[in-house]
């Protein structure tokens, strides 16, 4: 530990804390005015771009399932289009408001943890501050897959399943501005928290609560449990869109598996 740390008393590490709260803060507030000029655009191009038929995984989708018909869903239904309506007064500017800050969270998520480094870096060990670089960088990268795979593949899945399911066709769908909103960030943070599962297995690891015997003990148990949790997050009943939530999900299984210790094996003597 560096001789600056030492000689730091509490109220120094709490006017350090301080500051670094304060720019953290700054820097949300920032990308916040930046995310609000933008929203506009951003909202009609990216937000809103699944509820169309001209979406880009829908019409990957189309080439696709002209191959293997049988299994895909039809994905080449020029006429598909989910009408948003607004039926709050204050929310299309609540929504303005929250996905900015939700922009300006994602956009300044990488100053942020270049400021809880910046904290926590000098009360650590040379060996300690390697491994809690590699956590940092590891977490950030994998919440932003998680993100990306939500938007690009579970959020377009269940909306376009859940707007064509149909109860009676006397039934005419029409999804409500904050139905929208909060399936669209939902389903987008539960991957991108479910993606840091890896990083949990490894700080679990680390603890000497999880070895690596545990994954392969309860492999069969997980392939269940994730099947239920994909066919929960993308109620279809075709297995292709299944498979588009299962293989990743099962795909951190395995990481998860790779990055924790394995057991020791102790030995007897003579042996």
């Amino acid at each position: 530990m560096s001789e600056e740390v030492k000689e730091m008393s509490f109220w120094d590490h709490l006017e350090e804390l301080r500051w670094t709260i304060f720019r953290s803060v700054i820097a949300l507030f920032v990308f916040a005015i930046i995310g609000f000029i933008f929203m506009p655009y951003l909202f009609d191009n990216f937000v809103m771009a699944p509820r169309n038929s001209d979406f880009f995984l829908y019409k990957y989708l189309c080439k696709v399932s002209s191959l293997v018909p049988s299994i895909l869903p039809d994905f080449c239904n020029d006429t598909f289009h989910v009408d948003v309506i607004n039926i709050k007064l204050a929310s299309q500017f609540f929504t303005h408001m929250t996905m900015s800050f939700y922009l300006a969270l994602l956009l300044a998520f990488p100053y942020l943890i270049f400021e809880i480094w910046k904290f926590v870096s000098p009360a650590l060990y040379e060996h300690e501050k390697k491994s809690v670089r590699w956590v940092l960088l590891f977490g950030g990268v994998m919440f932003f897959i998680g993100c990306a795979i939500g938007y690009c593949l579970v959020f377009p899945m269940t909306l376009r399943f859940l707007y064509e399911y149909r109860l009676s066709e006397t039934i005419t769908n029409q999804v409500s501005l904050d139905s929208y909103m909060d399936n669209f960030t939902m389903l987008i943070l539960v991957m991108g928290i479910v993606f840091e599962l890896p990083l949990v297995c490894w700080l679990l690891s680390q603890l000497g609560i999880l070895t690596r015997s545990f994954f392969r003990k309860f492999r069969r148990h997980a392939i269940v449990i994730l099947l239920i949790l994909a066919a929960f997050i993308t109620p279809s009943s075709d297995p292709f869109t299944l498979s588009v939530v299962f293989f990743p999900l099962y795909f951190l299984y395995e990481l998860s598996s790779f990055l924790v210790k394995k057991e020791k094996v102790n030995y007897e003597p003579g042996e």
